[in-house]
């Protein structure tokens, strides 16, 4: 793979994420169900009840079916993007539609590995760069369904950023570590001021975890730009949602998705756009 051109290269890793993005989409769907489970499980035998019983669930196990019918998807109907063209959108067994968001979490990771590829090359980075972007974007629709972005990815993210940055890959060791360091407590801090001003939670754990590793992939400079690109775009996608009556003022808008966002473009322009930022500062 190493001989291969920079375009045949973004070839192959868009056609793999095709088929990420398939599993991550299983992911998005499992991971809080299993979660929820775990917490029933627990509340369960803290309370000294018996054990619900649960039919067995992982990532891996059972097989895909539809929410609807409860048929099981074939082979040939989980083709990434290609099958949802061919069934038109619904499901083989019963007719009813099929989110159109599964087909968009494909093409998206596709198109992101694609990217990173063309821009990083056969090198540990685009390892990295694939690890974390596969991370964001299922932390981006748990978060967007649930308001969770579960420590099964959130600290295993942070703990390869600082592994990743053990050479340098993306920022130094010392930046790796401030960064996380100051990503939590950045948000932590944020988090009490407005607890103790207006008495609410304006955020949730998940979300200082997040940037604390964003920080431990990039190093402590980049956060301010990714804190200021984040509320930026939360604070216009939220406006819209109240003005398009799609959203209460009460309801609370996920962070994490806006942190994402923030991350992958610190993952591609984060140094140009961090010079460009400061030197309007100076």
């Amino acid at each position: 793979m190493a001989s291969l051109d920079p375009t045949t290269l973004a070839v192959v890793c868009g056609v793999f994420g095709l088929l990420i993005g398939s599993f991550l989409n299983v992911v998005i769907h499992r991971l809080p169900l299993i979660m929820e489970r775990e917490w029933q499980m627990q509340c369960a035998e803290l309370a000294g009840k018996p054990q619900p019983s649960f039919e067995p669930l992982s990532l891996l196990a059972p097989r895909s079916r539809c929410p609807h019918c409860g048929h099981m998807i074939g082979a040939l109907e989980n083709i990434p993007i290609l099958s949802y063209l061919l069934l038109k959108g619904r499901c083989k067994g019963c007719g009813k539609p099929i989110g159109v968001r599964y087909p968009l979490v494909e093409a998206a990771t596709g198109l992101l590995f694609g990217y990173a590829a063309w821009r990083f090359g056969v090198t540990l980075a685009l390892g990295g760069a694939l690890l974390f972007i596969a991370a964001l974007i299922s932390l981006t629709f748990i978060d967007a369904d649930t308001q969770l972005l579960p420590d099964d990815i959130t600290l295993p993210l942070l703990w390869a950023g600082l592994l990743l940055n053990l050479n340098g890959t993306f920022a130094p060791l010392a930046d790796a570590v401030i960064g996380a360091a100051a990503g939590y407590l950045a948000l932590w801090l944020v988090y009490w001021a407005f607890r103790l001003a207006t008495g609410k939670e304006g955020m949730g754990y998940g979300d200082f975890k997040l940037l604390a590793a964003i920080g431990a992939w990039f190093g402590w400079q980049m956060l301010p730009l990714v804190i200021l690109l984040s509320s930026l775009v939360g604070a216009v996608v939220g406006i819209a949602l109240i003005a398009l009556a799609r959203h209460g003022r009460n309801v609370p808008i996920p962070f994490g998705p806006y942190l994402a966002a923030a991350g992958v473009i610190a993952l591609f322009w984060g140094k140009p756009l961090n010079q460009a930022w400061l030197g309007l500062l100076y």
